[in-house]
């Protein structure tokens, strides 16, 4: 039998993970700790996600890891032995505790103390999500519980003071800190430094409040919860997915709620017969580029000359950009449908020229003839790109009247991993290649090289649309970078917007000759040691490609189309 290369064993460690997380899904709950648990741990080890680091060596801790995962889950969640991921329930008007993670916009109550629930809204995609986050939380807290204990259960000195650090009977200051850090650092098999660093970062506040419980705590808590399973099967950690949640997967229940309202909207406002450019990019680019020297203009202040100075002069003045830009055919349309995808509507007909940046250069005879509206959503989440897309391009009935809305250009505007190059930089689709399965779509991009103005480094390729940014492994993106495929990106939702605007072309309901593009910027490269995901945000590093991609998008829908669809 041939042997398989380490890509290959890590495509199949992958399609374990998803064929178990399915079935699991279907079956209603499971133990991380049983065998089907055990199953899914064995597969997220094999193929070792860079974004998990050192989780598969049993030795040390992998905190880099633990500081990514704590970020995207709610606080609390380390002592939890009951959590039921539901696809509705109505906890409006009882008295469990709604809780977001500091960095992913998922909706939970808290049940219990020990009890969690986490209402899924996005699909399959934060299922997976979630189940990995959670096995790796039990594979750490396993280790954690095999270094404190002996061969007879007793818990090591360490682990008592550690006890007391997490209870609060320390004061946490000079020697006193060192020495609780240090004794940390020893059940971790990390350095002192390394500790230190973790410590701090987790001991920040955010909005004036503790996003977490700290790692002193974080720790303490996960392995007492281990601890408390090895006395007791009743106090096995258990996952639970209510029949709620398996009847709405598939069935874009959240994302047709969406749709429908966002094309009232626009109804309500008129703006259901002039021509629609859909940008999916985060709430603020577009509105900053289009408003934001209209209002150090109207503050008496100097427009930089730099659009990338400008944006900085606007730290601080969101609110006053928002009211000046609500003055201006500006609205925004919060969800209310629990998709978590906000938007916002924009008149560019009644934008002011001398809001305009020097920089922008936008036809303005062009605006007042065309009218175009501008409808910016919010990110949406792996697989519920093809959802929220899908519905929104579909025609909408409105007083018995079928209204088919007149759609001229999809932008996707997203943070991407990198193959090629580093953070910051700029990569073009060329098309989508979806991991783990045979769907590849080509994309007419209508962006170019040259419209970036050799102002960031430009890569133009395939990009692959994966399961996961914590499903991946650096053989499998190797192996996409380096073979035929030649891949300059990873991503989670190309694929499934481009899915979606197929069908619409297909089923009539967008012209083929709809423009789309897609620009994504580096927020990491996977294959690079230090710049994963979980090594930290971008910070200011972000601003540049950010807004040099807004900049290209809107002068993009602002101007008389160029016919370039077909270049090479």
């Amino acid at each position: 039998m041939q042997d398989l290369t380490k890509s290959q064993k890590a495509r199949l460690a992958i399609r374990t993970f998803q064929t178990l997380a399915d079935a699991l899904t279907l079956r209603g709950n499971y133990k991380p700790s049983g065998k089907s648990g055990e199953k899914l741990a064995e597969s997220l080890k094999l193929f070792s996600p860079e974004i998990y680091g050192s989780m598969s060596d049993p030795r040390v801790m992998e905190l880099q890891g633990l500081e990514y995962v704590i970020d995207r889950l709610p606080k609390g969640i380390e002592k939890c032995n009951r959590i039921i991921l539901t696809g509705h329930e109505d906890f409006q008007n009882t008295s469990f505790e709604q809780v977001m993670p500091l960095k992913r916009r998922r909706l939970s109550y808290v049940v219990s103390e020990k009890e969690i629930c986490f209402v899924i809204t996005k699909g399959l995609s934060e299922i997976y999500d979630m189940l990995t986050h959670l096995t790796f939380l039990n594979i750490e807290a396993q280790k954690i519980q095999q270094q404190i204990c002996d061969k007879d259960g007793e818990t090591c000195s360490e682990w008592h003071d550690l006890g007391k650090a997490a209870r609060g009977e320390l004061e946490l200051k000079g020697a006193v800190l060192d020495q609780a850090i240090w004794n940390l650092s020893i059940i971790l098999g990390r350095t002192y430094k390394e500790t230190r660093t973790t410590y701090e970062n987790m001991d920040k506040m955010h909005h004036g409040q503790r996003y977490n419980n700290g790692l002193f705590s974080i720790i303490y808590e996960m392995g007492e919860r281990m601890i408390s399973e090895l006395k007791s099967v009743d106090e096995h950690l258990t996952i639970y997915f209510t029949p709620s949640l398996q009847e709405m997967i598939g069935h874009h229940k959240y994302a047709t709620a969406w749709a429908q309202a966002v094309k009232a909207h626009l109804h309500q406002r008129g703006l259901h017969e002039r021509p629609l450019h859909i940008v999916s990019a985060n709430m603020h680019s577009v509105r900053n580029v289009l408003y934001g020297a209209g209002i150090l203009r109207k503050r008496g202040e100097s427009v930089p000359a730099s659009l990338y100075d400008m944006i900085l002069a606007l730290k601080g003045k969101d609110e006053e950009v928002e009211i000046l830009a609500q003055q201006h055919g500006f609205s925004f349309f919060p969800d209310l449908s629990g998709s978590n995808i906000d938007v916002i509507v924009i008149d560019a007909a009644e934008i002011k020229g001398d809001f305009i940046h020097p920089e922008l250069s936008v036809d303005l005879a062009y605006i007042q003839q065309e009218k175009p509206v501008i409808v910016v959503m919010d990110y949406a989440f792996g697989t519920q790109a093809f959802e929220v897309m899908d519905e929104l391009l579909c025609p909408c009935q409105f007083e018995e009247k079928m209204i088919s809305f007149r759609i001229e250009s999809i932008s996707i505007m997203g943070k991407a991993g990198i193959l090629p190059g580093k953070k910051g930089d700029i990569m073009l689709a060329t098309a989508h290649v979806m991991e783990g399965t045979p769907h590849n779509y080509i994309v007419v991009n209508d962006l170019k090289v040259d419209d970036f103005e050799g102002k960031a480094d430009v890569y133009v390729g395939p990009m692959v649309t994966v399961l996961g940014t914590s499903l991946q492994n650096r053989d499998v993106l190797e192996r996409f970078y380096s073979s035929s495929w030649k891949a300059v990106g990873l991503e989670m939702e190309g694929g499934h917007y481009q899915r979606a605007i197929n069908a619409a072309v297909i089923q009539g309901h967008i012209s083929t000759r709809v423009r789309v593009r897609y620009a994504y910027y580096a927020s990491d490269n996977p294959l690079r040691g230090g710049q994963t995901l979980a090594a930290g945000s971008m910070g200011t590093e972000g601003i540049v490609p950010t807004y040099l991609i807004t900049k290209v998008l809107v002068q993009k829908i602002l101007n008389p189309p160029v016919d370039r669809r077909g270049d090479s």
